[in-house]
């Protein structure tokens, strides 16, 4: 019985770090990302902003990008509760903003993407744990 209990355990710890969010997997998701946005200390502005520092931003505040008025007047303010509903239909979250993406709908890719991005400072350094 106790070998049973043990092997259920380990079973059941093995699910919660395969469900864990995966920076290196979140790092090869932001290519879909990569011919709009950029990221990291030589972060600039494309077709869309650069995403430094997005924990934490107002949306529509990237200095030196053009945003549509939808996502200046949005409200958002980045978090993982709000990036997460927002990269699965951007346009349903934010009607009106210039962004064409489809979205994301894997919740585990999600949870990768946002540990990835949510890692940047507003200077484009990893943030220090």
């Amino acid at each position: 019985m106790r070998t049973l209990f043990v092997a259920a355990a380990f079973v059941a710890a093995s699910g919660l770090t395969a469900s864990a969010q995966d920076v290196a997997k979140g790092e090869i998701s932001f290519h879909k990302c990569l011919p709009c946005h950029s990221i990291g200390d030589d972060a600039q502005n494309k077709i869309g902003p650069e995403l430094n520092g997005l924990d934490g931003r107002h949306s529509g505040t990237a200095a030196g990008y053009d945003y549509s008025d939808a996502n200046k007047n949005s409200g958002i303010v980045w978090n993982a509760d709000k990036f997460k509903e927002y990269i699965k239909d951007p346009r349903g979250v934010i009607p009106g903003t210039k962004m064409t993406f489809a979205g994301i709908k894997n919740e585990n890719e999600i949870n990768d993407l946002w540990a990835y991005v949510s890692q940047f400072d507003a200077d484009g350094s990893i943030k220090k744990k």
